[in-house]
């Protein structure tokens, strides 16, 4: 009941509602297999049910790339690199490695988990600034689940050992709110709930790390990601402690003071002729390898920094052979007044569709 009058007034706050077009989401009762409520947390580290599996290799899959064990390694280019996960006990340790390789490799990619799509602004879906309002709504009422961060100096040559952090946050699933499709999915990907529930880093705590970690406010620094509006709301979340400002504009005012420098890759696509899809398939076409599993903020961020220099380097080039970013920089899909913004009404019911179009994937 806590959480339900927390939407009530969030939504109330917003101008918002949820729709018969909102996906389900359930804040206390997890939802097993056989589609029967089921209280309490998981009895598998971080799964509802050994039924909620499609199969026995679904299961493997999800146990062998569990974010709950301290890091996974991978081989790439005749190097041994690292995926470290982050929890509450190690995330000052880890931001102050991060505070010092930010000086040799200040190229970020970004990515997020976050519980979901559960409500949408009653308001005119040709509006110019529907998008923003769909964002700040779900933002404002959910908490992120996992960020990944991936570091790479100004050749694309990835951070030495170990590129990659994988931060996991507090998130309760009998207390917080999500829609059930994509808990379902990071489920199936590796994310081990009863880990966040137990371990995971204070959202507070990690936006006071970020404030001073050199990441932020600094002109240097270069953030990339992937049709990410959703990705940056949560990241000023964590930043501010407040919610999202009422209007797009205000939005990228803020976004602009602690993000001086940002790249959408999604943006990028819609300047390049035949260039379509979402990451993974864009990664494909510039045959850029995935180290990780797929829905996992870590690996996702890795890939979004190596798709980012072969797509710049095979598009973006100047006369002088440099990366030219002048036709990108600042700019974000989907949001704005650039040309990727839709004016035209949305016909999606759950919150899987939702994410799909959030992650350029429809």
């Amino acid at each position: 009941q806590r959480n339900l009058r927390k939407m009530a007034a969030a939504l109330k706050k917003s101008g918002s509602s949820l729709t018969t077009d909102s996906p389900p989401f359930n804040p206390r009762i997890m939802m097993v297999g056989n589609g029967s409520a089921s209280p309490g947390l998981p009895s598998l580290p971080g799964v509802y049910s050994g039924n909620n599996f499609a199969s026995e290799s679904d299961k493997e899959h999800a146990l062998a790339h569990s974010n709950a064990i301290p890091k996974h390694m991978f081989e790439y280019n005749g190097e041994t690199l690292e995926i470290r996960n982050v929890w509450a006990e190690n995330v000052e340790e880890e931001m102050a490695v991060i505070r010092e390789i930010i000086e040799k490799y200040p190229y970020v990619a970004m990515d997020t988990e976050f519980p979901g799509v559960v409500a949408k602004p009653i308001s005119e879906t040709y509006s110019p600034d529907f998008h923003y309002k769909s964002l700040k709504v779900n933002v404002d009422l959910l908490k992120i689940i996992q960020l990944g961060l991936s570091f790479a100096d100004e050749d694309g040559n990835l951070a030495e050992g170990c590129p990659c952090w994988q931060f996991n946050f507090k998130f309760n699933l009998e207390d917080d709110m999500f829609a059930q499709d994509s808990i379902d999915l990071l489920v199936k990907s590796g994310i081990s709930f009863a880990d966040h529930a137990t371990r995971g880093i204070d959202p507070l705590r990690f936006g006071e790390l970020l404030m001073v970690s050199g990441l932020v406010l600094e002109d240097r620094v270069k953030w990339v990601s992937f049709h990410s509006g959703y990705d940056y709301g949560y990241l000023l979340k964590l930043l501010t402690t407040v919610d999202l400002p009422n209007d797009e504009k205000g939005f990228f005012e803020t976004l602009k003071l602690y993000f001086p420098t940002i790249y959408d890759i999604k943006y990028m696509t819609s300047l390049c002729d035949g260039r379509f899809g979402g990451l993974q398939k864009l990664a494909d076409d510039l045959n850029c390898p995935r180290l990780g599993p797929e829905h996992q903020a870590g690996s996702d961020s890795l890939l979004t920094m190596t798709t980012y220099f072969a797509l710049a380097r095979a598009k973006f080039l100047g006369s002088d052979g440099q990366i030219d970013d002048t036709k990108y920089k600042n700019e974000l899909f989907g949001y704005g007044t650039n040309h990727t913004v839709r004016r035209g009404p949305i016909h999606q019911s759950a919150s899987n569709h939702a994410l799909n179009s959030i992650n350029g994937e429809t």
